[in-house]
């Protein structure tokens, strides 16, 4: 199995920080920003201590050149621990977001207390999904996000309040941090049998009208993760934290008290 790379420029990631208690670090998908994890805040500000970064090239965290492995996005997260002087977190990642969480788990187990993977897996990309991604990354290099804005949201939600916030959240990303996100989740190796090692309590959240991850996805995580347990969101698609926030809320909740 291959070595996850690293990216030798490091940068200083942009976070926001609620609440006391146990550090989480919630990590958002592609291509959005921290503020995705918004709609949680009422529920959950009060259990944790709070952490929103934007991952490498997204919202008001710095843009780099060149693939972003994602690997090299878990050690941004450390770095960011490491500023912070806190030696363990539960990590929460949504989708690009929980491929990082994967990396970090396993560049960093003994710095995990807990996972939560929303409406993401841990399969690599098929050859054909990898195509499309470089492509895409490449058509982003050339015209901008105009295009990905006009057709991505409503792959993300069939909830027609969030499309428009969704559409200007993505015009507003960086061309070159999208560009990089996508040679970099292209790229991803597959964690599927890495997951049996991650011996911490594990939850997934899996929107049940989710078009991208296949609800099976998810059943192999819960049957391969040692301490994992499925929950799966009705009437969400691919933003279940947005499209349902108490629902998430609870599941989270139920993996701090696990911690």
């Amino acid at each position: 199995m291959k070595e996850l790379k690293k990216m030798d420029e490091r940068v200083q990631l942009y976070f926001e920080e609620y609440g006391k208690g146990t550090p989480v670090v919630f990590i958002h998908g592609f291509p959005l920003d921290h503020t995705i994890w918004y709609p949680l805040l009422p529920f959950l500000q009060g259990k944790a201590r709070l952490i929103l970064p934007d991952l490498r090239g997204h919202g008001k965290s710095p843009a780099t050149k060149g693939g972003y492995d994602m690997g090299a996005l878990a050690d941004d997260i450390k770095d960011m621990l490491d500023g912070l002087n806190i030696r363990q977190t539960v990590l929460v990642g949504h989708s690009m977001g929980g491929y990082v969480s994967l990396a970090f788990a396993r560049c960093y187990p003994e710095r995990l207390l807990g996972l939560a993977l929303v409406a993401s897996h841990a399969a690599a990309d098929t050859p054909e999904r990898r195509q499309g991604r470089l492509q895409t990354a490449g058509e982003v290099e050339r015209r901008g996000v105009k295009s990905l804005a006009r057709t991505m949201p409503e792959k993300l939600t069939a909830h027609p309040e969030l499309i428009e916030p969704l559409r200007r959240l993505i015009l507003q990303a960086n061309p070159a941090g999208v560009a990089g996100a996508l040679r970099g989740m292209a790229d991803r190796e597959d964690m599927t049998r890495r997951l049996s090692e991650i011996n911490v309590p594990a939850v997934i959240i899996a929107g049940a009208q989710d078009s991208l991850i296949p609800l099976e996805k998810s059943k192999e995580m819960e049957r391969l993760l040692p301490r994992g347990w499925l929950v799966e969101v009705p009437g969400a698609g691919h933003l279940p934290m947005m499209e349902a926030p108490e629902m998430v809320a609870e599941a989270l909740q139920r993996l701090f008290e696990k911690i």
